[in-house]
């Protein structure tokens, strides 16, 4: 009797000792994929990488406290490091040097500093960082497009702003923040993915944003775009160089395959007065498809 009430005394306080160390181990981080911005100096979440690739919104400016403060606490500690994603593929690393859940218009960021392989994150050269596996690993393909491949889009670039209503006179001056080419499955073909804008008057812009892809006859074509017109009284500061500057451009993060199909997705950036937009687009069979729309609200402008 007395041998099987010990017994029964120890088994209860093993019993008692696990369940303590369970209720105390930290749950294990979930897939998270961030934008690498300002010069590679800060990141900012797009969001959560979860089951068959399916990306759901993480935190931004406007979440709850409690909310933010495990967001930092498991993301953002001093230290904490995550590959650079440039091309696809792990290109350096990202590394956390702060990060305020309480700070004014700054709960949303981690302060990183970021040690590149490739071609140093600078102005329109932006990237990706994230804690989640590539599986396969990206092509790594990241580029500056050739001439002729330069001529071929601009082309496209051209007639698409035309289809929306501009003038052929506007399109003779096309400006850009950026045309890259990268490769998402491998096969050696680039794709081309170009943020472009007009002048439509002296306060007015034309904006367009485009993925392009060669089809079967060897020929660029847009897998997708959107055109966007933007006026001066239309912003926040009324002041059309802001929009000249970036804001309300949607721009080129970088390419991550979220969902391990061999084709990876296009992340992309807009940069408004009062938050961050962030696309995310997957290629279907005749083109691309928005997968992940998310809006981060930083501040009150």
């Amino acid at each position: 009797m007395y041998f099987k009430l010990v017994t029964a005394v120890v088994s209860i306080a093993v019993i008692c000792v696990n369940f303590a160390l369970a209720q105390k181990k930290p749950a294990a981080a979930r897939p998270v994929i961030f934008a690498v911005l300002n010069d590679g100096k800060s990141v900012e979440p797009i969001g959560y990488i979860g089951s068959r690739g399916v990306i759901t919104t993480a935190i931004d400016g406007a979440s709850e406290r409690k909310v933010l403060n495990a967001f930092h606490k498991n993301y953002f500690a001093k230290g904490k490091a995550y590959p650079l994603i440039f091309g696809g593929k792990s290109a350096g690393t990202v590394t956390v040097v702060s990060s305020d859940p309480r700070g004014e218009c700054v709960n949303y960021l981690g302060t990183v500093t970021t040690k590149t392989t490739r071609t140093p994150l600078k102005g329109n050269i932006m990237g990706l960082a994230t804690n989640a596996k590539a599986t396969p690993p990206g092509s790594g393909v990241r580029r500056l497009p050739t001439p002729a491949e330069r001529a071929e889009v601009e082309a496209l670039v051209r007639s698409e702003f035309q289809k929306n209503g501009v003038p052929e006179t506007a399109t003779g001056n096309l400006r850009s923040h950026n045309l890259t080419a990268l490769d998402v499955d491998s096969d050696a073909n680039a794709e081309l993915v170009g943020s472009y804008w007009v002048d439509l008057s002296a306060t007015d812009r034309g904006l367009l944003f485009f993925i392009a892809q060669r089809g079967t006859d060897g020929n660029y074509g847009f897998g997708y775009s959107e055109y966007r017109k933007v006026a001066q009284s239309e912003t926040m500061s009324e002041d059309i160089k802001d929009v000249d500057s970036g804001v309300y451009h949607e721009r080129l993060l970088d390419i991550f395959d979220v969902d391990g199909d061999g084709v990876a997705e296009v992340f992309s950036y807009i940069m408004s007065f009062e938050s961050a937009g962030f696309n995310v687009y997957k290629r279907k069979t005749t083109g691309w498809a928005l997968h992940f729309e998310g809006a981060n609200y930083h501040c009150g402008y």
